[in-house]
């Protein structure tokens, strides 16, 4: 390969996740569906966690920042994809595509560390109901959510970094939706050991462990639940983390099932429609979820909007008559 050919290209091309032109409405229309569902969704968690200060609690507090970190997250990838369908253009440009990839990192493993997070203030509430207090303190609350943000930023600026050092052949086409390093690494025509090692060290930084520690804290919360003698108790335990444990499976479950395959399904549709349930879906669903299965959270919302309390207590009398 000549020295010559090696060059940073000016413009990418995403192929999207279909090449059927007929279905291309189809996928806009859906897609602009469930972006538009997920930022209304997300908001409205903010708004009543915002307005209601029965919720001010460290929760909550986490959920507000998850749910503003799942409308940053989807806001990365979904825009483009549209303008890019409506435009009839599936061109992205170089410096587009290293924003893009930036930010995807950055939201992506912000999600990760706060649903850990998440799970260790459950573990201190259910685990140790007398010093939960004290242990979720607003310094601790705010450190830990500082920390998380620096550390996203510090691995997302410097992946970013290095994938500048990537030179590439000619016209690169992403059989993807968005720009995804895991994936334009492989198209690259120069050497990537060094940014694959630190791909796969992140993802175990902000995959793996975490995940592990999710799971041990709900080892834990389990133990804990087992052994609480009062029935109404066990069922408050579980529906205060079955939520999180919803949203931790969906994202968790799709999100490292496409890493795990990446070296076989990455260019596949199948890669493609895996990676839109962690990208796509799950940021719809988590205030669905959360908005559910939570009694206090749904008073919020009715106590925001007054006609949805007066209908939902309609429906009771009905139900009761």
């Amino acid at each position: 390969m000549e020295p010559e050919n090696l060059t940073a290209p000016s413009k990418f091309i995403l192929l999207g996740l279909s090449k059927e032109n007929d279905i291309q409405p189809l996928i806009f229309g859906l897609f602009l569906f469930i972006y538009l569902v997920c930022i209304v969704g997300n908001l409205l968690i903010i708004l009543a966690i915002g307005s209601d200060s029965h919720l001010w609690t460290p929760m909550y507090f986490f959920l507000c920042n998850l749910s503003f970190t799942d409308i940053c997250f989807i806001s990365t990838i979904v825009p483009k994809m549209l303008v890019n369908i409506q435009a009839q253009n599936k061109s992205i440009t170089y410096e587009g595509c290293l924003t893009q990839m930036y930010f995807f990192m950055f939201f992506s493993g912000l999600d990760s560390l706060l649903l850990t997070v998440m799970a260790y203030d459950r573990f201190a509430a259910i685990c140790h109901p007398l010093r939960y207090v004290t242990i979720m303190n607003p310094c601790l609350c705010g450190l830990l959510l500082l920390l998380s943000w620096l550390i996203c930023v510090t691995y997302s600026l410097l992946q970013t970094l290095m994938f500048l050092r990537v030179s590439f052949c000619k016209k690169i086409e992403i059989p993807h939706y968005f720009c995804e390093l895991a994936l334009i690494l492989k198209l690259a025509c120069s050497d990537t050991h060094a940014n694959d090692v630190l791909l796969y060290c992140v993802t175990g930084l902000l995959g793996i462990i975490p995940l592990s520690g999710i799971l041990f804290s709900y080892s834990k919360i389990i133990n804990s639940i087992v052994g609480i003698s009062s029935e109404r108790g066990k069922y408050k335990a579980f529906s205060t983390c079955g939520s999180h444990l919803s949203v931790v499976s969906l994202f968790y479950g799709t999100g490292l099932g496409v890493y795990l395959t990446s070296q076989t399904s990455y260019t596949s549709r199948e890669g493609s429609v895996a990676s839109v349930m962690y990208t796509v879906i799950a940021p719809m669903l988590n205030p669905f979820i959360y908005s559910l299965r939570n009694r206090d959270l749904k008073q919020a919302l009715q106590r925001l909007f007054p006609s949805m309390g007066d209908r939902s207590q309609c429906n009771n009398r009905r139900i009761d008559a």
